[in-house]
This record gives structure tokens, sequence and C-alpha cells, in this order.
């Protein structure tokens, strides 16, 4: 690197003798491990075809040298390996980007500061924004992202580095093991900013570097963020995600954002959570059509890399810039279906309405959603406990394992008293809703400070209730990351983001709202205090109303697809 540290990548290469463009993937998960090194690719398939493939620890893992520090050198290392590996000998002078969720990110940051010889990237599942979608979400603390990540996935290799003592890296790593057995009981340790394995370990300070900085710390935040540069993201990229993948969110927005560079774009969106790409997620099967191994019957992920780099570092003719640019799965027909934009240019966004009561009642019957705008209804109210939190069942999760994520019934949930439920009658015909998904909500609280949760739900005729989509919203920051002042008992328009989704709620099912203040261990509990369980752990409860008439009509803006004309 520029400053002398050096880094270390397993290197493989076609046997015949030639140069040929260079895959890289710059990962902090070890090169020497397959599970992550190669993971959802074939690496001897790309080799077989042509490729030479890099796969490379980052700064501060496993072999190479330096102090690791989440993203913060992954711009310039990037740059510096790409034009070092453009100059082997055996290099045909072009290289390519691949990887997935980290290594995904290293890619968008390596391309920001724009290396003479990085063609083409192909980024999968990643994000774009520690501050929205990473370590937060409008405002809330997100601890199975962050706590989980680093205590399984980063600490075992800094543990190695820290003791040369064979018994006290023993010790150590054995205390790492008797709090990952706890993860789901440490979720629940407040302050956070004095979490006890970190702290007892002594290892990633980084992780309570950024507890320190508030959100509205604009700098230390943009550092490492490409949500402020995507004018220098000047590159053709291929942008994999799923419905279940926790970044989503990000995926989609990169994918709208790069696509105004001129540079051609890529967007394909499969059934799947985060780098898990099985046919089957959480309680629904998809299809083997839906499997990453096996593509709407025709490709898997390792054949998409390669008609992708062929195009690109190749100059094949792959047919790439003649056919639709995005590829969806539309879950509840369980069909994959291309498209020629994001969002569907047909798309008609329609309001559906909060309603009391009436002859669609969920579990306890708080209440129905229809198109008929409110008018003088009574409020709906509920408790809302940080010490009781309502808690997550599936979704766009990442922690305790990929088995964790995807649609699960949230029948049980919706039990509870502190979740209002909206339904629709039973549809007579089908809908489908695809596209961005945003519920606006009036709402008031007791408290100083709190957040409000929307989920989507298909619910089946036997009341199967599978979650879609979610979202929060810190009360705080709703508009913004400049803090707005306690609440006081006023009603507050909130925008909650739900990310989006492609699903077709078949007739005889409805289409469900639920509407909370929790979703834990997803989310942080907000204490109600007007400070965070960051720096404390007082919780008290807040009384919660949520109105919806004439003046205050809450609602959740569905992307409607109309059904094509025979």
């Amino acid at each position: 690197m520029r400053d002398g540290v050096v880094l270390y990548a397993d290197i493989y290469r076609p046997e015949k003798e030639g140069r040929f463009p260079v895959l890289l993937t710059r990962l902090p998960y070890s090169k020497d491990l397959p599970y992550y090194s190669h993971r959802y690719l074939d690496t001897n398939r790309l080799v077989e075809n042509g490729f030479v493939v890099m796969i490379q620890d980052v700064r501060g893992r496993y072999q190479s040298e330096g102090e690791f520090h989440p993203f913060k050198h992954e711009a310039y290392d990037g740059y510096d390996t790409v034009e070092w590996a453009a100059a082997l000998p055996y290099s045909s002078g072009k290289v390519g980007m691949f990887g997935l969720s980290y290594y995904g990110y290293t890619q968008l940051l390596t391309a920001t500061v724009k290396p003479p010889h990085l063609v083409a990237i192909f980024p999968a599942m990643t994000f774009n924004d520690q501050r929205n979608g990473v370590c937060y979400r409008n405002g809330v603390y997100q601890p199975r992202f962050t706590e989980t990540w680093i205590l399984e996935s980063i600490v075992p290799d800094l543990l190695k580095r820290k003791y040369d003592n064979p018994m006290e890296r023993k010790e150590a790593i054995q205390k790492l093991a008797d709090y990952l057995n706890r993860i789901i009981d440490l979720y629940r340790f407040v302050p956070v900013n004095l979490w006890p394995p970190l702290k007892e370990l002594d290892v990633a300070d980084y992780f309570f570097e950024e507890l320190s900085h508030p959100l509205e710390d604009e700098d230390y935040w943009k550092q490492t963020s490409i949500a402020y540069q995507y004018e220098n993201l000047q590159i053709p990229a291929f942008h994999l995600g799923g419905w279940y993948d926790c970044f989503i969110g990000p995926t989609l927005t990169n994918y709208m954002k790069m696509t105004k560079s001129g540079k051609l774009q890529k967007l394909m969106i499969g059934p799947w959570g985060h780098g898990y790409f099985a046919s089957v997620q959480g309680e629904s099967i998809f299809g083997v059509q839906a499997s990453g191994d096996w593509i709407d019957l025709e490709q898997d992920i390792t054949d998409l890399h390669i008609r992708w780099f062929n195009h690109w570092l190749k100059g094949i003719d792959t047919g790439l810039e003649k056919e639709p640019p995005v590829k969806i799965f539309v879950m509840g027909i369980n069909q994959w279906r291309n498209e020629m934009e994001w969002p569907l240019e047909r798309t008609e966004y329609t309001p559906f309405y909060l309603h009391s009561g009436g002859k669609a009642n969920t579990n306890k019957g708080d209440g129905f959603l229809s198109m008929a705008h409110p008018e003088n209804e009574v409020s709906d109210t509920f408790l809302y406990d940080p010490k009781n939190p309502v808690p997550t069942k599936g979704g766009r999760t990442l922690f305790a394992g990929s088995l964790t994520m995807g649609p699960f019934d949230q029948s049980a949930i919706e039990e509870r008293e502190d979740v209002l439920v909206y339904s629709t009658d039973p549809l007579t015909e089908a809908v489908e809703v695809t596209g961005p998904i945003k519920v606006k909500l009036w709402a008031a609280t007791d408290v100083k400070d709190t957040d409000f949760t929307a989920k989507l739900v298909d619910t089946a005729p036997d009341g199967k209730a599978l979650i879609l989509a979610e979202g929060i919203i810190n009360a705080k920051y709703r508009n913004g990351y400049d803090p707005e002042k306690e609440l006081a008992e006023e009603v507050v328009e909130y925008e909650i983001d739900l990310w989006a989704i492609s699903n077709v709620f078949l007739p005889g099912h409805r289409i469900t709202l639920e509407i909370s203040s929790s979703s834990f261990p997803h989310f942080l509990p907000n204490p109600n205090t007007g400070r965070s369980l960051i720096e404390s752990s007082q919780m008290i409860k807040a009384k919660q109303t949520i109105y919806h008439n004439e003046q205050y009509p809450s609602h959740i803006i569905l992307p409607i697809v109309p059904a094509k004309e025979n």
C-alpha cells in the first residue's frame, strides 16, 4: 500500500500461458476460509473461464498487516490493490471486483476513488451509509447487526493478534465462546456503551468510538459513506439483492443513484436473505426456480458473474446492453420477471387508510384497512413498555444465523396488546405490490421521545401472517439528523420507510399492517426518557395514540402494479 503496509492475497489463475483479466475481492473474513472467500460463487469456474481470481485479506485482518478499522482504509487500499493487480505479468490490465456484504462495500468504496484499471464491479447485498441501514436505521440503533457481526466475525482474529501466549489466547477464545453462547441475552444489556464482551476482551475499540458519535455528527459518519458521493461512482455495476436481505433498501438506492452515471447498471432481486440463496426462506417455499443455484431454471450466480465480466473485461458481446436491466422475483406467485426500470413506471401508488373496527377484524379486532378516506373516527391507543418489547420474528434480520431471517408467521405477535393490527377484507382478486412502501402515521405520545414501527404482512385464509417488510422511526430524528424538540403530547406526522417488496396478495388473503413501537432484538428499544439505551439504562412506559380521521388520515402507501390486460 502507499503507506508501506503489506496486504496478502491468494491468487488463482488459469494453467495456460497468457494474460487474463483479474477478478478481485477484498474481505475481512479470511481469504483462507472457503465459506467466506468462495461463499456463493464457484471461483474454480471463474478461473476455468479465463479469469485470474484474487482474494485479499483487508488491512489488519488475518494474513494482512496493519490495523483494522471498518471501512476506513478500503477506498485507497482498494485503489492500490487494483493498480497492483493490473500490472502483474499475467494480467491483461483489466480488473473487476466482486463480493457480498462487507466485500460488496469494498468495491463501492474503491470505485469512488476511480482506479484507472477498474472496469466493472458486482456488489451483492451491500449498503451505502453506516448511519442508515447498518449501525442505525432512521435514528434507531440496530444491536443485532453491530454486536453480532463484531463478536462473531471480527473479534476471533483480533484475539489471535492480541495474544502471542498460547494460554492467554486460549483463555480469551473461551471467554469469547461463552459470550457468543449468550448473545441473545447480551442484546438486552444496557447501557450499550458498556457492553461487557468488548469491554472485558478489550478489543474492537471502534465499536465504542461509533457509539460516542451522535447521528448529527455528519463529518464523522460521512467518512465511510458513499451516500454523499454517488457522482464519483462512474462504473458499470451489477447489483444483486434479496427481498429479505437486511440491506435491500441500500441495494435499491445504489442501483437507482448509479443509473444516473450513464454507465450500465443491472439489478437482480431474489426472495433471499443475507448471503442465503436457498429456495426455502423462513416458513416459505418459493420453488427451485428461486434458488441462487438455478435462477429461473436457467443459470446460477456464478453464471451471472461470468457473463457480466466477459462483457466488460473481455469485450465479448453477451447481449447485456440489449436486455431489460432489472430482474425481480415476484413472491406470492413465485415467478421471475424482467423489467425496464426500478421503481416500475406503471406503478399506481395507492393509499390504504387505517380504520376502527369493521368486519375484517384480525385476532384482536383492532381495525381494518381500506382505500376509503377516514372520517370522524376514534383513535387507537396502546401501552409501550421498553422492558417488554415486541419480539422480532423473521424479516430482514442478521443475527443468530440465516434461519432467523425471512418470512415467518406473525399471528402470535399480533395477539399482543402493544401491537395494533389493521387488515383489508379478504381479497376477491389478486393484488400485486411491487416497489417502495411508506407509512404515513399521525401519532401522539405522553413521553419525551419514542419510536414507532410499521410492518407489512400477508395474511392467508388460515390466519398465517407472513412478514414482508418492516420499518421504524425515532421521533427525535423523524425529519433527518437534526434532532427535533422533545414531544409534548402533540399529534405528530411520521413517515416510516419500509424499503420495498414484490409480492402478490392472492385471492382470499388480506393485506395487513401492524403498528407498534418496538421490534427486539432487531432494533434497540427506545427508553422513552429522551435519552438512549446506548448511554442510559433508565426506562419508562409510554402511552401511544394512533390517529386515523379526516384531519389525521394515517395510511400505508402501497405500490400497486395493475394486472396486464389480455
